[in-house]
């Protein structure tokens, strides 16, 4: 019985009793908000959306990092209103809706929901700073909407069942740059070297591609800097510049 309720308990969806962050927020606060990929569980730290969430906790205050299972954008959205809510009247006005810098990531299905959840913010007046997908698989995922202002697109194009959203465009280039559609190889050296023996089999035969992007650290390390300079207010000109440089499209 103990065995089944850990196993139980391991299976739960993410609810907003287990976030970390006080809400309703300090303001200026920098909100970061990760989405994982397929079946995996929120609190996953063996996958790379959950590490990055927990390494920018480190920061010295003002950074605030939860992640959401894909098809949780339902807590997601009430953890938004909560954080951002300083009335707590249910309701967010104009300036509790900016008081905070958004940014949202998401890796595999959690690229697409990224994007849904960022449309979803449109409707309720919240603005996004930064949207960046990895790997991104989803409908209508290669289109970003208006009230993201900078937008990052991550992806590989040689997987045999799944290859990621590219290139992905503003709806309104006038209120978002598209700093990138950075590509990375995995038929080749170092993204052919990425171990991934222990994942099941269906993983490696069929999306052997997209499974090793998720543990490359070219593409954690692309991700870290431009959350970096998120929430530390930083121009994105420098950063997307030098990323570019390093992750030329092909």
């Amino acid at each position: 019985m103990l065995l089944l309720a850990t196993a139980l308990a391991g299976c739960r969806s993410v609810r907003i009793a287990d976030l970390a962050t006080p809400r309703p927020v300090p303001a200026e606060a920098c909100l970061v908000i990760g989405f994982l990929g397929g079946g995996d569980a929120w609190d996953d730290a063996t996958k790379g959306v959950r590490r990055l969430a927990l390494r920018v906790r480190d920061h010295d205050g003002g950074v605030f990092a939860e992640t959401f299972e894909n098809r949780r954008v339902d807590v997601a959205l009430a953890y938004v209103r909560e954080a951002l809510d300083v009335d707590r009247d249910g309701e967010l006005d104009p300036a509790e809706a900016a008081r905070a810098r958004l940014v949202v990531y998401g890796q595999s299905l959690g690229g697409g929901a990224a994007v849904v959840f960022a449309r979803l913010l449109a409707g309720r007046g919240v603005p996004v700073h930064l949207l960046i997908q990895i790997d991104s698989v989803g409908f209508g995922d290669a289109r970003i909407p208006p009230n993201v202002r900078n937008a990052a697109n991550l992806y590989q194009d040689e997987g045999r069942v799944i290859a990621g959203e590219h290139p992905v465009r503003a709806d309104d280039p006038s209120r978002t740059q598209v700093l990138g559609n950075w590509e990375f190889d995995y038929g080749r050296p170092p993204g052919s070297t990425i171990e991934i023996d222990d994942l099941p089999w269906h993983k490696v035969a069929f999306r052997e591609a997209h499974a090793r992007m998720d543990r490359d650290p070219r593409v954690w390390r692309t991700v870290d800097r431009l959350v970096d300079a998120a929430c530390a207010g930083e121009h994105f000109a420098a950063a997307a510049a030098d990323l570019g440089r390093r992750h030329a499209p092909r």
